[in-house]
């Protein structure tokens, strides 16, 4: 399932492009007719695609589409007549937003199609090693202030401190951060 969004002031390319999303697997897609009706739609639902026709009825789609690309996860592909491509694709390539000139090919479409869902997959990979990179450096200044406090509270060295939380997580058979947390609850507020 790859939700869209697909936001078109055009009934007939709206209808086009809704079936050729449809035969791509990006469904289920909802519709939009406009910037503002999108943006409200996008702060709701969380999409995988979203797909612009440009022009729309309150704006050029340039300032939607980078909007979209700065706030959502999703893929972002615009759609721009022919003799707008170049320019509009040197001001949208360095927002990771991909641009398709009008008329469409339907063979290139399912190629664009295929390497916005890529492009999104890494960028969602990413995202998570990001995060549990994160997540351990968090981990990390725990335990060092655990140590810390074991330190100063306890006149432990650090290699003893680091020792009796290694120790305690294997005897408790919970984390070092659990340790670490346990540590900073019993001594925080210890005058030294």
């Amino acid at each position: 399932m790859k939700r869209t969004l697909l936001i078109s002031s055009s009934l007939h390319s709206k209808a086009s492009l809704e079936n050729l999303l449809k035969e791509e697997g990006f469904e289920p897609v909802t519709v939009s007719y406009t910037a503002y009706n999108a943006k409200e739609i996008a702060e709701r639902e969380e999409f995988d695609f979203i797909c612009i026709n440009a022009p729309l009825a309150d704006e050029n789609g340039i300032e939607l589409s980078c909007y979209f690309a700065d706030t959502t996860k999703a893929g972002v592909v615009i759609i721009v007549p022919q003799k707008n491509a170049d320019e509009v694709n040197d001001m949208l390539n360095p927002h990771g937003v991909l641009v398709i000139a009008k008329p469409i090919n339907r063979h290139l479409f399912h190629h664009y199609l295929q390497f916005t869902a890529c492009f999104r997959t890494r960028i969602l990979n990413i995202e998570r090693e990001n995060q549990k990179l994160k997540t351990m450096v968090e981990d990390i200044k725990l335990v060092d202030r655990a140590k810390l406090l074991l330190v100063t509270c306890l006149n432990m060295s650090e290699s003893q401190a680091h020792r009796y939380i290694e120790k305690r997580a294997m005897d408790l058979r919970v984390s070092r951060v659990e340790v670490a947390k346990q540590v900073i609850q019993t001594y925080q507020n210890t005058p030294y």
